[in-house]
């Protein structure tokens, strides 16, 4: 088993890694910038080491302060949990090659899988379906020429990362260009590597992945899959576990799926498949996450299998724990996403201290934050300050739950998304599980409307 873990990520997934590791009896070194020098992360591993400047590039992505931290404070494996480098094909080989194990697929999986282009390839020899699009694009010649041989409206998207950054919708070829450039200049600035390509928009779909769990005897599940339909701007909001969109047998045959466009690359460690999924049930891969995912909690919920864990058993060299034939979905689970930003006033990044903060609790309520009473969230990263999780019997009790762990939810300090989160959860399309990736862009307007009269719409549960 694993001794020393180098935590190479911050928040709320690095707590998360810390608290598994410590349930393992594994030592943990946490890192941080110096924007982070307060953080929760930091107080809790059993060791921290400074990497640099709020820069993210000159700390959290620097392969080099990474791997060289690693390596005085003593760990034998690298955690790169989600954003940043988790998905760096040359970072993940940088630990093999300094004799660290990486707690991931290998780089050459994550080539092969994290590169959008060269994965869209691999499910089309492999016969998964997959929605037209390019390879990765050279210039805006050629993405002329692929926009208009796919047809408009397209996505222009990231080919090293995920997670709605570098990414971009086109409806017309006079906008192409610049929406070309901000597409790539973010993803090189989020991943290390501006590479695009576009695909066909397939226009209010449902957006459904799988999780993945494979190790190295070749041995490879799917534990379920969960609805991340509901976001903004290309963002998730609100994920849930079971989809109310899929029968049983779409379930069976999109979980097989995955497996097998997991399983033409040899996957190990977690994943996630990604598909979206229009309105008469057709279904295509778009991406495979090689990370975990910050909605991963959702799936530990209803399957009670720690993702984390399996993660770390994997890279330590044993074989899985459960077989496809053990896995059961129990009940339903929801995950709100609460982010640091003023609905109110365009959704613009909030900054403040923590004055007070009360988390909900009771049964089958999980929050996961590494906000605390005095901390001030660093401006400089991910606007995401906690999870609130829950679990329940049916998809009915866990929107009530989830209600009623929201209203107990205190940030005082700075603005948040709460509010909107918690009036979704009355609206008729999210109640009836009949909404769609456009939901937000639709009703944010009423949303808002409701928020400023402090009050809910009728309640509709049929």
């Amino acid at each position: 088993m694993l001794k020393r873990v180098l935590v190479a990520c911050r928040g709320e997934i690095a707590l998360r890694i810390i608290r598994a590791c410590r349930e393992m009896e594994i030592e943990t070194v946490a890192v941080y910038s110096t924007a982070d020098r307060d953080s929760l992360h930091r107080k809790l591993a059993t060791k921290a080491m400074c990497i640099g400047p709020e820069k993210a590039a000159d700390s959290y992505l620097s392969k080099e302060a990474l791997v060289t931290a690693a390596l005085l404070s003593g760990c034998d494996a690298v955690h790169p949990g989600y954003g940043f480098l988790s998905e760096n094909a040359d970072f993940a080989d940088a630990c093999t090659d300094a004799g660290l194990t990486f707690v991931g697929p290998r780089g050459a999986i994550m080539r092969t899988m994290g590169d959008k282009s060269a994965a869209r390839r691999l499910m089309r020899e492999t016969g998964v379906p997959i929605v037209p699009g390019s390879g990765p694009l050279e210039d805006i010649a050629e993405a002329r020429e692929q926009a208009d041989r796919v047809g408009y409206p397209v996505l222009i998207k990231a080919s090293a990362g995920g997670g709605g950054r570098g990414m971009r919708c086109v409806t017309d070829s006079e906008s192409l260009p610049d929406l070309l450039a901000a597409a790539s200049g973010e993803a090189l600035a989020c991943f290390g590597n501006g590479e695009v390509y576009l695909e066909k928009l397939i226009e209010n779909p449902r957006h459904i992945e799988f999780q993945i769990l494979g190790d190295r005897f070749g041995t490879i599940v799917h534990v379920g899959e969960r609805d991340c339909s509901m976001q903004r701007r290309n963002q998730k909001l609100m994920e849930e576990s079971p989809s109310y969109a899929l029968s049983a047998e779409l379930r069976a045959r999109m979980g097989a799926v995955a497996v097998q466009a997991a399983r033409a690359v040899g996957y190990e460690n977690a994943g996630t498949v990604e598909f979206v999924m229009d309105s008469q049930e057709r279904f295509y891969f778009i991406e495979m996450n090689t990370r975990i995912q910050v909605e991963h909690p959702v799936t530990e919920m209803v399957s009670g299998i720690d993702l984390v864990r399996e993660q770390l058993r994997i890279a330590a060299g044993l074989p899985l724990s459960v077989t496809q034939e053990q896995i059961r979905i129990d009940g339903w689970s929801i995950e709100c996403r609460i982010n640091a930003e003023d609905p109110a006033h365009g959704f613009l990044p909030s900054v403040g201290t923590v004055r007070f903060m009360h988390l909900p609790a009771g049964p089958g309520v999980r929050v996961d934050t590494a906000l605390y009473t005095g901390y001030q969230p660093s401006p400089f990263y991910d606007s995401l300050v906690a999870k609130v999780i829950v679990h329940a019997s049916s998809r009915l009790e866990a929107i009530r739950r989830m209600r009623r762990a929201l209203e107990e939810l205190i940030i005082d300090g700075f603005a948040t998304n709460t509010r909107i989160a918690y009036l979704t959860l009355y609206h008729p399309d999210y109640l009836r599980g009949t909404y769609t990736t456009s939901f937000m862009e639709r009703n944010l307007d009423d949303l808002l409307a409701w928020d400023a009269r402090s009050g809910v719409p009728a309640e509709e549960e049929g």
